[in-house]
């Protein structure tokens, strides 16, 4: 009785107190709690502690408080165990391990550095080439991994002291770099477009079903993925048109690194060029062509990865890797042309024929993966792959069952009814929302990782935004290549960061660095002023494709 007396006594302090706070700052306590909550979120993610544990550890505070106050339910924290059960049984995310795990194979397995030497040899007679080189590398690197670190480190160990050496300017190759290095924010399959489909769907049907459409079009990661396609070529495309200016106007920056008379032998060149090449397309090709879906495509590229590693570690025997691959491609076929399921009550002729053949296809194909996989397993290469897959895998899904626990407290606030009201009564309507949000993105990219700033900040702002009447599939896009120029613009871009880290500091100044990315923030800049005004390079492709009228 004592104790509940106590108790009693400590809530109504709190209450108190909770009025006295209101009172001073002048607005309701649940806007100061949940936005003080925000900016704290934050402000630890800046200092440095570890997100798994600052999104949860600070939600739990703060529904603490909001319940001693009176003003939380603590009831709301019931759903948290759907939310996590619905993140781990989610289809979508089971593609974002066998991404990681096949851009981190072609990493391990040495692929991607074939293939800058090889295009480096072919376009090594051209001013300017092995920057243009390292491009389109670091375009085909960025629809493996996905990953800005990673690529960034790749290249900047592999072709920037060839660049030093043979001549080029210092800020020129730096910068090259490090723009190719982020183009796995927008050229898909990207881990991050994987990552913000999923939460951008979310957020739009949560979006849809405010408004009264209680069967609204579904979002897919498909669709930003073809919604992504024309924008990141186009901004490879004018990565190329720039550094051929720069070697037209400053041919002293960026010098030819191959003589003229040298011959160039086509056969190596081909085979370090078309086996990446013929991955990602596939992969992606299956995904546009609606033959498989992300996760499925995601399992094609990771055994895709695990033969041409096989075949990287031993160049003596391509029999069971080319057999693999070639039962693979007739498999997909089959699979397309006839309908395999054995379970009908009625089955053509045709279908048993095709079934019947299948069978051997499957045979010849285990036997092609498990022999790739045993030379990389004998090589030592598959045990740093998984290694490196489960820790970032396990990092991502540790953060989004955090961000889950904070944004449904947030909610918990009427957080998402106060950010409503805030967007929708700023100047400028709708364009002023939209360059609030893109601001603040722009701002965090800074200092969050691209994981964080994603299972964060869209799941509060992403709703409201709908609500504006914006197309969910060109706002994705626009995030992925505003966060891209984020982590390209100096002093605390994460490429930057980076490749500061892989530079000779004899060689190269970060003043060096900051010069050379200056002209592809400029490109990345104007890139988004056009998709700003031309929203149709986003939203024609999947309109086309999957016949998506958002």
């Amino acid at each position: 009785m004592i104790l509940d007396l106590s108790w009693i006594g400590l809530q109504i302090d709190f209450v108190l107190f909770g009025i006295a706070i209101s009172n001073f700052f002048g607005m309701p306590l649940d806007v100061l709690l949940c936005t003080v909550m925000f900016v704290l979120a934050c402000a630890s993610l800046l200092i440095g502690y570890p997100v798994a544990f600052t999104l949860p550890g600070i939600s739990v505070i703060f529904a603490g408080l909001g319940f001693a106050m009176g003003i939380f339910d603590f009831s709301i924290l019931g759903g948290i165990s759907q939310r996590i059960y619905g993140t781990m049984t989610n289809v979508v995310m089971m593609a974002v391990p066998l991404f990681v795990f096949m851009g981190v194979m072609l990493e391990r397995s040495q692929i991607a550095e074939d293939l800058l030497e090889s295009m480096g040899k072919l376009m090594g007679r051209i001013r300017g080439g092995l920057g243009i080189s390292v491009t389109i590398v670091g375009a085909l690197l960025a629809a493996s991994t996905g990953i800005v670190g990673a690529t960034v480190v790749i290249m900047g160990l592999m072709a920037l002291p060839t660049m030093l050496n043979r001549g080029y300017s210092p800020a020129v190759a730096t910068g090259g770099i490090a723009a190719a290095g982020t183009l796995g924010q927008i050229i898909p399959p990207s881990i991050v477009l994987v990552l913000l489909g999923d939460q951008l769907s979310s957020a739009w049907q949560a979006s849809q079903l405010a408004q009264g459409n209680f069967s609204p079009t579904p979002l897919s990661v498909g669709d930003l993925f073809a919604g992504a396609l024309i924008p990141g070529l186009g901004l490879v495309l004018l990565y190329i048109l720039y550094q051929s200016l720069t070697a037209i106007f400053l041919p002293n920056s960026c010098p030819a690194v191959m003589d003229e008379e040298e011959k160039i032998d086509l056969k190596p060149v081909l085979a370090a060029f078309l086996p990446p090449i013929i991955l990602v397309v596939a992969v992606l090709g299956s995904i546009l062509a609606g033959i498989a879906t992300p996760t499925e495509a995601a399992a094609l590229g990771a055994v895709g990865a695990i033969l041409m590693a096989g075949y990287k570690n031993d160049k003596s025997k391509p029999l069971p890797v080319m057999v693999a691959g070639i039962s693979i491609v007739i498999l997909i076929f089959l699979g397309m042309v006839f309908d395999l399921r054995m379970g009908r009550q009625t089955i053509a002729v045709m279908d048993y024929i095709a079934f019947g053949i299948s069978i051997p296809l499957m045979i010849a194909m285990i036997w092609g993966i498990a022999d790739s996989f045993m030379r990389i397993y004998r090589n030592k290469v598959i045990h740093e792959v998984m290694q490196m897959t489960a820790k970032i895998s396990s990092m991502i899904f540790i953060i989004m069952v955090g961000a889950a626990l904070f944004t449904l407290i947030f909610l918990g606030f009427n957080g998402d009814f106060y950010i409503t009201e805030f967007l929708s009564n700023l100047p400028g309507g709708r364009l002023g929302a939209f360059l609030l949000v893109m601001v603040v993105m722009f701002a965090l990219g800074f200092f969050l990782d691209f994981i964080q700033i994603v299972f964060v900040v869209v799941p509060i702002v992403a709703p409201v935004l709908f609500l504006m009447d914006i197309n969910p599939i060109w706002l994705g896009v626009m995030m992925a290549m505003n966060l891209q120029t984020s982590f390209l613009t100096p002093p605390f871009g994460y490429a930057l960061f980076y490749l500061r880290g892989v530079a000779p500091e004899d060689k190269v100044k970060t003043t060096d660095i900051y010069r050379g990315v200056l002209p592809f923030i400029l490109i990345q800049v104007v890139a988004l002023i056009i998709l700003y005004n031309f929203e149709g390079l986003v939203t024609w492709l999947p309109a086309v494709i999957f016949g998506t009228g958002l």
